[in-house]
């Protein structure tokens, strides 16, 4: 398979695992052996714009603690290889010293230039897809009503049905990880802006103060 179907099958088993993870950790569990291999082997196979994809999900479950630490570090050596390179946060984000005041920040804010590329990428955010939306509400009845089940009269019509489910479960996974990862994106945005707010206001005082 293409290193997108593989990224769309990661995607897929981080539904399961997160939703049941809500029930019972059972698939948690039964996912652990194999996460691992399951992430370097795509990673081997993939490009910068797939990893980062991988990245996110492997974000959100160190955000939400989908598994332990020592499991968590192995994905990261998965991805990551020895290079280790984290996504970059916000709080890792420079600032030029001449606009903003370094020793009144805990962390540094980002630059006009990050958040302006972070609110570009989220222009073409799952949530935004009209076209997958059109795909999705387009699913067939017959996916979505298991009363229909009684029309299989046949090998040929189960297969046939089968098929079409397993598409409509690939696309709704796909789109799941792609909201999730938007989540993700949303929220370290509103980080980032929430800094550059405090920057910019401590900055404007420091200026003031100056005047008076």
């Amino acid at each position: 398979a293409k290193p997108n179907r593989k990224l769309t099958f990661l995607y897929l088993a981080n539904d399961v695992i997160q939703n049941s993870k809500r029930k019972g950790p059972e698939f948690t569990k039964d996912f652990a052996p194999v996460i691992v291999e399951a992430f370097k082997h795509v990673s081997s196979e993939s490009d910068e714009s797939c990893k980062k994809h991988l990245g996110r999900v492997l974000s959100i479950w160190e955000e939400r603690s989908v598994y332990e630490n020592d499991v968590l570090e192995q994905l990261r050596q998965a991805l990551y290889g020895d290079r280790k390179v984290r996504k970059r946060t916000y709080e890792q984000i420079k600032v030029d010293e001449s606009n903003c005041s370094p020793r009144n920040s805990p962390t540094d804010p980002p630059q006009t230039t990050d958040l302006i590329r972070a609110l570009q990428e989220l222009e073409n955010a799952a949530s935004g897809d009209a076209a997958v939306h059109q795909r999705i509400a387009s699913l067939p009845i017959e996916v979505q009503d298991v009363s229909l089940l009684d029309r299989i009269t046949d090998k040929e019509s189960g297969e046939q049905l089968s098929k079409m489910v397993d598409d409509a479960c690939m696309l709704l996974a796909d789109y799941n990880g792609r909201l999730a990862a938007e989540i993700d994106d949303r929220k370290q945005l509103t980080r980032m802006l929430s800094d550059f707010l405090r920057c910019q206001k401590e900055f404007l005082a420091e200026k003031e103060h100056k005047l008076e």
